[in-house]
C-alpha cells in the first residue's frame, strides 16, 4: 500500500506508517507544501496513493466518491495538538490493517472508525 500523509499531519505520522512497513511519504517531503487540495488531489490520484489527512474536505463523498480513488482517512482527535493526532493514529495501526480500508473514505475519532464504501 503506498500512502501519501497531508501537510496537516504531524511528521510522527509517517514515522509510524515506515514502523509497521507501510511506504509512506508526506507533502512536505515531496515539496508539495501550500498546494491547492485539487492539486494535491490529482498528484494522489496519478500515484494511486491512500491520503491520511486532517482536512474534513477530502472526506466529502460527493466530491471523493469510495471506490474511485485509492482511499482517504479523516483523522479527527477530540484535541488540538501533535500527541492527540499521533495517540489517534497509533490507535488505528493497532486495531485496523489499514489495506482493508483501500478505496473506501474513513473517518476516524477517538470514539471510534467509521468507513464508508462503495454503494
Amino acid at each position: 500500500m503506498e500512502i501519501k500523509v497531508d501537510e496537516d499531519l504531524p511528521r510522527q505520522v509517517v514515522t509510524l506508517l515506515h514502523e509497521k512497513g507501510f511506504h509512506a511519504d508526506s507533502v512536505v517531503d515531496q515539496d508539495m507544501a501550500g498546494w491547492k487540495d485539487v492539486d494535491v488531489w490529482r498528484k494522489i490520484q496519478a500515484e494511486s496513493r491512500f491520503l491520511i489527512t486532517a482536512d474534513k474536505g477530502f472526506a466529502d463523498i460527493r466530491h471523493f466518491r469510495p471506490g474511485t480513488h485509492a482511499g482517504v482517512m479523516l483523522l479527527r482527535p477530540d484535541q488540538d495538538g501533535i500527541r492527540p493526532v499521533v495517540d489517534l493514529m497509533t490507535r488505528v495501526l493497532q486495531s485496523y490493517d489499514l489495506n482493508t480500508l483501500t478505496g473506501t473514505i474513513s473517518v476516524i475519532t477517538p470514539r471510534g472508525v467509521r468507513v464508508r464504501r462503495t454503494s
